[in-house]
């Protein structure tokens, strides 16, 4: 098994209120990916962080192996996804991928 993890930081231009209703579509488009792409076994975003963090959005997923994270990243859904409610209000992308037993 295989988790993927990023943390993202929304752009600085952008009001409190669009924040939170970006933060609500990255959840519910990456969400909604659970059961439609191959080898994802689990998948989690959260966006409501600690003042103490210096991240905004997190998405925790597990895959059953690193052909299927490979899989994931050009699966048309996650992309569709990704281009639409992920890249055009990130600015900053941290990831970590690592074998889980």
């Amino acid at each position: 098994m295989v988790k993927h993890v990023i943390l993202w930081k929304l752009k600085e231009e952008l009001s409190d209120s669009e924040k939170i209703q970006i933060k609500a579509n990255i959840k519910a488009g990456l969400e909604s990916l659970k059961g439609k792409v191959p080898g994802l076994v689990d998948i989690v975003v959260y966006t409501d962080p600690l003042p103490s963090s210096n991240a905004e959005v997190m998405l925790d997923s597990t895959m059953e192996d690193e052909a299927a994270l490979k899989g994931y990243a050009v699966h048309p859904e996650h992309v569709k996804v990704a281009d639409t409610y992920v890249r055009p209000y990130t600015q900053v992308r941290m990831c970590m991928d690592y074998h889980i037993s």
